[in-house]
């Protein structure tokens, strides 16, 4: 077999400057969001656009680090991997210490790691690991049931840490599923009952269940009237019916009373911009004010004068869209769409089934973190704490999505050494 005779040899260049650029935007971000006068460097290491300066060196080590290493190692170090985040899940619910009400970082002295953010990875390269053995095939229920705890373990656990937005990410491996054979009819589930529930708390549920039933009627009439179809139709209708039923119950007594603030300022049913709804108000009025072409690099004024909190982490974007406008803005997800249209594309060029899973596996990671981010900062979604992958300040979040991706970078360096 020929040999690679450097570490930067067929690695994929468009993918690494998309990276490169997202996080330089996210430092020049940084720096505006908690620009300060007298420490005007951006340089300066007792601030935090200093501090995210010496995060995006080291991450710079990492994927280095990440290339050296043989593309076979991070195969055959899937399970270990997952199965070492799992154990720092479980020691963080015990010596993690508590921030913004999740109990999800092991604090020393200033260094903070939050290991969520790596679970992501690991997890990713367990599921490809799993869905890449030989004779797997997604119709059978065994793999589904497998793929499911791999998936969700993880999941649960990071619920636990009441760390609500790193655990929805992990809904995004559907799509890793989907692409792998998973039904359609999952997906199609998935979003009635996604928009049932929205629904249930915006509407009379025996109105719901009443045009539910209108529904059921008319299929009924529709179809080919056997007793089997029939019976279908039914179950689904109780199905829905009892999902309806149970909203309430599901909102009032699972849900943390903050978590249902922001759900029902978002739609609607409260106003509370001094409280839940804060934040949204002035992330509007931030990325609103930008207009077209931006009020100009570091002339914010809902910027400059802290009007959003956390405005260097999970709400980056309200400074792009203020100093930067709608140009700056559409530029950024832009980029952010070609980077992940990217790695869809690679994916499909892969001769190794491990590689293409894991880089769908990225993709939906990634597709997940720009969607509920942006999503929140201009009000379409609740707030929750989830950050802007590569931009947001934070090491353990540059840190997780640089691995995340040059594991990807070093696996598809080699794809023309593997044989089919």
């Amino acid at each position: 077999m020929r040999q690679q005779h450097s570490i930067f040899q067929n690695i994929d260049w468009v993918l690494v400057s998309m990276y490169l650029a997202l996080v330089l935007i996210g430092w020049l971000n940084i720096y505006s969001a908690v620009f300060n006068e007298n420490h005007s460097s951006i340089f300066d290491l007792s601030q935090n656009y200093g501090k995210q300066l010496m995060w995006i060196l080291t991450s710079f080590v990492l994927a280095i680090f990440i290339l050296v290493i043989d593309s076979k190692f991070y195969e055959a170090f899937s399970f270990p991997a997952y199965l070492l985040t799992l154990l720092l899940l479980l020691a963080v619910l015990v010596l993690g210490r508590e921030v913004a009400g999740s109990k999800s970082w092991f604090e020393i002295g200033s260094f903070r790691l939050q290991p969520a953010e790596f679970t992501k990875m690991a997890t990713a390269l367990a599921l490809a690991r799993f869905l890449s053995t030989v004779n797997i095939d997604m119709r059978d229920l065994r793999t589904k049931i497998v793929a499911g705890v791999i998936v969700l373990v993880p999941m649960g656990m990071i619920l636990l840490q009441n760390d609500t937005g790193s655990a929805l990410v992990f809904c995004a491996f559907i799509f890793v599923l989907y692409r792998e054979g998973l039904s359609q009819n999952v997906l199609i589930i998935g979003f009635f009952a996604a928009l049932l529930f929205v629904l249930s708390l915006m509407i009379d549920k025996f109105i719901i269940i009443a045009i539910l039933a209108g529904i059921l009627l008319l299929s009924i009439l529709a179809i080919r009237r056997t007793f089997k179809n029939v019976l279908t139709l039914v179950v689904i209708f109780s199905l829905a019916a009892g999902m309806v039923l149970s909203v309430d119950f599901f909102f009032h007594e699972v849900l943390e009373p903050h978590q249902k603030q922001r759900i029902n300022v978002l739609l609607g049913k409260e106003t509370d911009l001094k409280g839940a709804g804060y934040n949204v108000n002035q992330s509007l009025i931030a990325i609103g004010s930008g207009g077209f072409f931006g009020k100009g690099y570091l002339n914010g004024t809902q910027t400059k004068f802290d009007f959003v909190p956390e405005q260097s982490t999970d709400f980056i974007f309200c400074t792009v869209g203020e100093e930067w406008g709608f140009v700056g803005s559409l530029l950024v997800i832009g980029l952010f769409t070609m980077m992940i249209y990217r790695i869809i594309a690679i994916a499909e060029r892969q001769k190794s089934d491990f590689t293409r899973i894991y880089a769908y596996g990225v993709a939906s990671i990634l597709f997940m973190h720009l969607m509920v981010n942006i999503g929140m900062t201009i009000g379409l979604l609740p707030v929750i704490g989830i950050p802007l992958p590569f931009m947001s300040y934070g090491g353990s979040s540059l840190w997780a999505f640089t691995i995340l991706l040059f594991i990807l970078v070093k696996l598809d360096s080699y794809r023309m050494f593997v044989l089919r």
